[in-house]
């Protein structure tokens, strides 16, 4: 393969035909399509010849489409062995260490390929580089080739050419000799901070395979071990000030020239949910952090004081104190949460008091909303929007309102066997109806709400994610049924509709069925609108590295709702891989989308007035 490098330059400025000579081999013999993305120069950045060539793709119909795949190589398959792969396959193969299986490997992805081809009728894609560019290992490539062989042939197609314009991504970037170095630094970091995990987490469909999986719940030893290591991360980094809050929130302060700055706030959440992923929240910490290291390097200072909160919780996982950490810089932290048990009996003060935590100094964490210019926001997106486009980036406009409830349902346990079915009082069966009934209310208020045409993520959703009978067996009518609620929506009007439905709903489901229930309130926010201003700085942003300018509201919640109980907010989302999963250990983004996460951040704080 040459080593000479092309410039987006040139591509710009040649003459058509020459301009597509240099583009050759980046998608499999199928040029045809970044000769026509050409029609779209001059390209202001990378990301927009990226883009541009995805819109030929996606403009090209399904025929096409179909013909691209085919064209691709099976991953170890029969071009290896033969050696008739294109110089590009070959360097991707051989990088990932398929052409080196051992025989049973070997004989193992010759299966899978038979299988895939079998199903879907065309081979199985993969960017082998990954997401930082570096290769997966062969154990990684098994492990998706045998999980996308259950999904649908229409997503594994749309799933195909989405690893093909990742292929082809990091072929151009080889071309042009770009590295997305600090997306690749942040994406390791989040590598780094993912060694600290809970203990007795398994998986429960491989409970003697070595652990993967990541859960950080409030203050335990991986928690802890977290906080301190995004604590000496930023004095590494160039802050002025660090310190670990009285909730054990991380803040470090890059501070202004001036002393009489005011203040921008920014960071995310770095607990995660159970068995959950390596992004959520975390890149919104080490986006920042790697601005301010670039920043400090070149010895520049802003206008303003600019802090980084990697707040301590969010997730609500250990107790129910959702948005514990970013509450507790509004004054929301409830002071009865303290008195509040985990699943061992731990008390959240006596877990404070074991961490070190002063719980006397949390009413001093209210920020003075005057102090600050707002507050912004990087998330991953959790959702498959951005994904489904290859659109990088997303502008947020709002988060939707939310509110969720522990609850239980007692009725009477008795035999199995012996009851008949129309007298049992079973606690199960009426959760379960709830949850079917909570699954059509909020479809019929998507149908008649407007944003549902726009943005699949608009509207209303609901889901009770725990369902638990307590000492349940097999042959016993459940007597006690534990359950979760979880009500979202674009507006606070909306979420109260879905809300008052489903807890008339309940209520006639325990009558009729001679039951009673308890439900308990645990969390409350409004839906969040996206200050004009700030939304406007992040518009700016994406628009000056060449990519769309993409709008979406959230249908997750976020620290920066808590924050915009008192101040201005606005989020930026970064495209998610795998369809966009969230709260699952394959969530993921790329170190080149990272890359234009941390080049929008730092065009925000360079067009940020004080």
């Amino acid at each position: 393969m040459s080593h000479s490098h092309i410039t987006l330059n040139q591509i710009n400025t040649l003459p058509r035909a020459e301009a597509a000579a240099l583009l050759t081999g980046l998608y499999e013999h199928s040029d045809w399509i970044a000769e026509q993305a050409l029609a779209a120069r001059p390209f202001a950045s990378a990301a927009a010849l990226k883009h541009a060539m995805v819109k030929v793709l996606e403009k090209a119909g399904r025929a096409p489409q179909l013909a691209l795949v085919r064209a691709h190589p099976e991953l170890a398959g029969k071009a290896m062995v033969s050696k008739s792969l294109t110089a590009e396959s070959t360097n991707e193969q051989t990088k990932a260490g398929l052409t080196h299986c051992s025989e049973q490997e070997f004989a193992h992805i010759q299966q899978l390929n038979a299988s895939y081809n079998a199903k879907f009728g065309f081979p199985f894609i993969l960017a082998v580089r990954g997401p930082r560019g570096s290769g997966l290992n062969k154990q990684q490539i098994i492990s998706t080739f045998e999980r996308r062989l259950h999904n649908h042939p229409d997503y594994e197609l749309a799933e195909c050419l989405r690893n093909i314009h990742r292929i082809v991504e990091i072929r151009l970037n080889d071309k042009l000799g770009y590295e997305p170095a600090l997306g690749q630094e942040v994406w390791d970091w989040h590598e780094w901070l993912a060694q600290f995990s809970d203990a007795g987490v398994v998986n429960p469909q491989a409970p003697h395979a070595a652990r993967e999986e990541l859960t950080v719940t409030y203050l335990t030893d991986a928690h802890l071990k977290c906080a301190r290591t995004i604590e000496l991360g930023m004095k590494a980094c160039g802050f002025d000030e660090v310190h670990i809050d009285a909730v054990g929130n991380v803040v470090g302060v890059y501070k202004a020239a001036s002393h009489d700055a005011k203040t921008l706030m920014t960071g995310s959440h770095y607990d995660t949910v159970r068995n959950g992923g390596k992004y959520d929240g975390r890149l919104g910490i080490f986006v920042p952090i790697a601005c301010v290291r670039e920043l400090a390097r070149a010895g520049k200072r802003l206008p303003f004081n600019l802090e980084v909160v990697a707040f301590a919780e969010e997730e609500g996982q250990r107790y129910k104190a959702t948005f514990l950490g970013s509450g507790a810089l509004v004054g929301d932290f409830k002071h009865e949460w303290l008195d509040q048990q985990d699943a061992d009996g731990i008390t959240m003060r006596q877990a404070m008091k074991q961490a070190g935590l002063k719980v006397e100094d949390i009413p001093q964490l209210t920020r003075n909303a005057a102090d600050y210019l707002g507050f912004v926001e990087v998330h991953i997106e959790q959702g498959p929007v951005l994904n489904e486009l290859d659109i990088p980036l997303g502008v947020v406009t709002s988060i939707n309102g939310s509110v969720r409830f522990v609850g239980e349902v007692v009725g009477m346990a008795s035999h199995a066997g012996t009851t008949p079915m129309d007298r049992r009082r079973d606690a199960a069966t009426a959760v379960a109806e709830l949850a079917l009934f909570v699954e059509k209310r909020a479809a019929a208020l998507n149908a008649v709400s407007a944003d549902t045409a726009k943005n699949p993520t608009s509207a209303c959703v609901g889901t009770i994610g725990m369902l638990t009978v307590p000492n349940g067996s097999i042959n016993v009518v459940p007597g006690r049924c534990q359950f979760s609620l979880d009500l979202r929506a674009t507006t606070d009007a909306m979420r109260d509709a879905l809300m008052n439905d489903v807890l008339a709903e309940l209520k006639a489901i325990c009558e009729r069925r001679g039951l009673h229930y308890t439900l308990e309130e645990t969390m409350r926010a409004s839906a969040a609108p996206s200050d004009a201003k700030l939304q406007g700085l992040w518009e700016n942003a994406v628009q000056s590295l060449g990519v769309p300018v993409f709008h979406l509201p959230s249908g997750a919640g976020h620290d920066a709702m808590k924050l915009h109980e008192v101040m201005p907010q606005a989020m930026l989302f970064v495209r998610g891989q795998n369809a966009g999963i969230s709260h699952n250990p394959l969530e993921s983004t790329t170190s080149d989308d990272m890359q234009l996460a941390i080049d929008a951040f730092m065009h925000l704080l360079h067009n940020t007035h004080a």
